[in-house]
């Protein structure tokens, strides 16, 4: 998948902008490490045909910093443990450029870019739709 290659429905990544790594307030940094991650990602989602949100928890507080990637009748994923950094935005837009370009949303590990590796931490099924309640 190209960068101009159109996506039909959306992937949306969520991102946790209230999310702390263990050692935010060492750090003395007035921004969250989700606020951070959520804004190098908005930088990179939207020109890749990404969708974006922000929520203030996804409850997954030890695993911070989180992310969800999901879209209309796929798999979505949750993945956690970033830094937060220019890095792991970059890593994290082009698995949701993978997964937009996959009709189930698997995406094969081999094509995974290395800086989602060990980062996932869970699966969420589509739901069913009305014609999966038919059969």
């Amino acid at each position: 998948m190209t960068e101009s290659t159109p996506i039909s429905a959306p992937t949306w990544i969520t991102i946790c902008e209230g999310c702390k790594r263990p050692d935010w307030a060492e750090r003395g940094e007035s921004q969250t490490d989700g606020a951070r991650l959520a804004d190098a990602i908005e930088r990179r989602a939207a020109p890749a045909g990404i969708k974006t949100r922000r929520v203030s928890c996804t409850m997954g507080c030890e695993r911070a910093c989180n992310v969800i990637v999901q879209g209309e009748g796929k798999i979505g994923y949750s993945l956690g443990i970033f830094g937060g950094t220019e890095a792991d935005a970059e890593a994290i837009v082009a698995y949701a450029r993978m997964h937009a370009g996959s009709a189930t949303g698997q995406v094969p590990f081999r094509d995974w870019p290395q800086g989602v590796k060990g980062h996932f931490v869970s699966r969420q099924l589509p739901l069913p739709t009305e014609k999966d309640d038919e059969t």
